[in-house]
């Protein structure tokens, strides 16, 4: 009966001991982006989902450059105002030469006054400030961009933060390699995308298992967007590791108390 005793402990203390190296390995499969493309020599190819330029909002910091052939007043127009911009995952902030687009969604040029941008995207804003600026500057060229287009990648990333990126053409892909790219914990097949609309907290799912992926209307990012990448069962069971570790430890611990004792008798 005291082998019996002995060898049952012993045998859930193995089976402990393989229940937590099961857990703790994630598949192959489970880390691969588009595993559904074949892997062989011939040439592949995919549409990619229509892209569709961001709309300026208010609290929006816009970079606004315009050209003259007059360097004086090229100078002198722009002159803008210092915002405070965040320096993405660092958490830093600074300063940063651009216009703030206010709550009626002007923003307010030297020389040429407060001009409506809310609603349009860069292209078309740079447009409006054109027109505006012939009434007082000589054959005007504009260019306008965001200093303040945000994207923020939390959970089983390498490097999660906010980052503030160069260019508003930001594909899921892209923020995932900003942040370092996902662990090896990372549930691929179910990333969730945080975007506000109107107010209100939209939640979309995306899978990066799947090459359908790349036509899907959320494979490009919006501004203020957050990416968040849950944890597998493998990093669950990583964490519950420790409380295994400790009951296979009592259990072992335990076995050799009754061996023991075994022995004496």
């Amino acid at each position: 009966m005291k082998q019996y005793t002995c060898k049952l402990i012993v045998r859930s203390a193995l089976f402990y001991y393989l229940v937590t190296c099961l857990f703790s390995c994630a598949a192959p499969k489970d880390v691969v982006y588009l595993r559904n493309v074949p892997d062989s020599g011939k040439l592949e190819s995919a549409v990619l989902a229509e892209y569709h330029q961001p709309l300026i909002q208010p609290d929006d910091i816009l970079s606004i450059t315009i050209q003259t052939i007059d360097p004086q007043i090229t100078l002198l127009v722009n002159q803008s105002a210092s915002q405070s911009v965040s320096n993405g995952a660092s958490g830093g902030v600074s300063p940063a030469n651009g216009y703030l687009v206010n709550k009626d969604g002007l923003v307010e040029v030297p020389l040429l006054g407060k001009i409506k941008v809310a609603g349009l995207t860069t292209y078309d804003a740079a447009e409006v400030i054109r027109k505006t600026a012939t009434e007082y500057l000589k054959s005007p060229t504009v260019q306008v961009r965001y200093l303040n287009y945000k994207i923020t990648v939390l959970g089983e990333v390498n490097r999660p933060g906010a980052y503030i990126t160069p260019n508003e053409k930001v594909s899921v892909f892209d923020a995932i390699g900003l942040a370092g790219d996902l662990t090896i914990y990372g549930k691929r097949e179910n990333v969730l995308i945080i975007r506000e609309i109107d107010g209100k907290k939209e939640f979309r799912r995306v899978n990066l298992t799947s090459s359908n992926f790349l036509q899907s209307p959320d494979y490009y990012l919006q501004q203020n967007d957050v990416l968040y990448i849950e944890p597998n069962k493998a990093r669950i069971a990583l964490n519950n590791t420790s409380k295994i570790q400790f009951t296979t430890i009592a259990i072992s611990l335990l076995s050799l108390v009754v061996v023991l004792i075994t022995r004496i008798k």
